[in-house]
C-alpha cells in the first residue's frame, strides 16, 4: 500500500516535533522516559551551581539539576533536582551543597536518613545544607591569624617608633662611644693574652721544672705520710684518743660529784665554808697589821702593862657588821 505524500507529511512532522522534544528534554538534562522524583531545596547562595550538575548520594550519580530560580523577593534561590527511584531515604533528609573541585564548581549531595519517619516522595522539599569549600575553610582558619599578624605588625611599629624616640643624637654618640670604648676594650685584652702566651712561651723551661719539683714534692710526701704511717702512728692517734676518753670519763665524774674532788666540787656548804674561812683569816691578819698590842705585848724594864683598848673605828669591828 502506497502512502500518499500527505500522510508521509504528517509522519515527517511527528517524528520532528518528537526528535526536537526528545533533544529538548537532553540539554535540559531530563529524560522523556525518565520517573525519578523532584525535589526542592532552598538556599541562600548556590555558589555558582549550574542546571544540569549531578545529585549524588554517597558519591553515586542518582540524578540531576532541573532549574535555579528566585523564590521570591527575600532573593533566596529554589533548586529544583531530580533523584531516581531506586533508593528510599527519609523526608529528614539533608540536600547538602558542596564543592566539587579545588578550583571551584559546585554540586548537590543527598545525605540520607534513616530515622524511621516517613519516605521522601517526588515534590518534597528537603532540607538545605551548605558544606564548606576549601576556600571557606583556609579563610576561617587565616582570619585569626591574620588579625594576630596585623596586631605584631602595628605593635612592632610602635616599638620602632618608641626606639627611634629613645635613640635621639645624644644616645646614638653614647652607644657609638660605648661600642668604641668596647673596641678598646677587647683589643686590650687581646694584647694582654699575647703578652700572656710570650711569657709562657719565655718560661716554659722554668715552668716544666716547677711542675716538675711540684711533683717530687708530692712524692715526698707521700713517702713521709707513708713512714709515719708504718712508723705506729696510728697506734699512737689511738692511745692518744683512749687518753682523752679517760680525761673526759673523769671530767664526766666530777662534774656527777663523784670522788672527793667532785664532792668538793659539786658540794656548795664546802664552798661556803672556804670562803668564810678565807673571810676570818683575812680579818684576822688585818686585825693584827692594825692593832699587834692587842696580840703581841712586851714589857722591858718590868712595867705593867697596860690594858689594851679598842679603838673607836676597829676594822675588825667593820668587818664583823659586813
Amino acid at each position: 500500500m502506497r502512502l500518499s505524500r500527505e500522510v508521509k507529511t504528517a509522519i515527517i512532522v511527528l517524528v520532528g516535533i518528537f526528535l526536537f522534544i526528545l533533544g529538548y528534554s537532553y540539554l535540559k538534562s531530563n529524560s522523556i522516559f525518565d520517573n525519578s522524583r523532584t525535589f526542592y531545596a532552598v538556599y541562600d547562595d548556590v555558589g555558582g551551581l549550574q542546571p544540569g550538575t549531578q545529585v549524588t548520594i554517597n558519591g553515586l550519580a542518582v540524578g540531576n539539576v532541573m532549574s535555579i530560580k528566585f523564590k521570591d523577593s527575600s532573593g533566596k534561590l529554589l533548586v529544583t533536582f531530580s533523584v531516581s527511584n531506586d533508593f528510599p531515604f527519609s523526608k529528614n533528609s539533608k540536600a547538602q551543597l558542596y564543592d566539587t573541585g579545588i578550583i571551584g564548581g559546585k554540586g548537590i549531595q543527598i545525605k540520607p536518613v534513616f530515622d524511621g519517619a516517613p519516605n521522601a516522595k517526588s515534590g518534597d522539599t528537603l532540607q538545605a545544607d551548605v558544606r564548606p569549600g576549601i576556600t571557606a575553610l583556609v579563610q576561617e582558619r587565616l582570619t585569626p591569624l591574620q588579625t594576630k599578624v596585623e596586631g605584631a605588625v602595628s605593635h612592632a611599629d610602635t616599638l620602632l617608633m618608641n626606639v627611634n624616640d629613645i635613640l635621639d643624637e645624644p644616645t646614638k654618640k653614647e652607644l657609638r662611644e660605648g661600642i668604641a670604648g668596647l673596641n678598646q676594650l677587647i683589643t686590650s685584652f687581646q694584647n694582654s693574652a699575647n703578652k700572656l702566651n710570650q711569657l709562657l712561651g719565655d718560661n716554659q723551661r722554668e715552668l716544666d721544672s716547677s711542675i716538675k719539683n711540684f711533683s717530687t714534692m708530692s712524692a715526698n710526701f707521700a713517702k713521709l705520710s707513708e713512714s709515719l704511717s708504718n712508723a705506729g702512728m696510728d697506734k699512737t692517734i689511738a692511745e692518744l684518743q683512749t687518753s682523752l676518753n679517760n680525761f673526759n670519763g673523769v671530767l664526766q665524774k666530777i662534774e656527777n660529784g663523784q670522788g672527793s674532788l667532785g664532792k668538793m666540787v659539786n658540794d656548795e656548804e664546802l664552798y661556803n665554808n672556804l670562803a668564810e674561812a678565807s673571810r676570818e683569816l683575812d680579818l684576822l691578819l688585818q686585825d693584827f697589821r692594825l692593832n699587834p698590842k692587842r696580840y703581841v705585848n712586851v714589857s722591858v724594864f718590868g712595867k705593867k702593862q697596860k690594858e689594851y683598848a679598842v679603838p673607836e673605828d676597829d676594822p675588825a669591828e667593820n668587818l664583823d657588821n659586813n
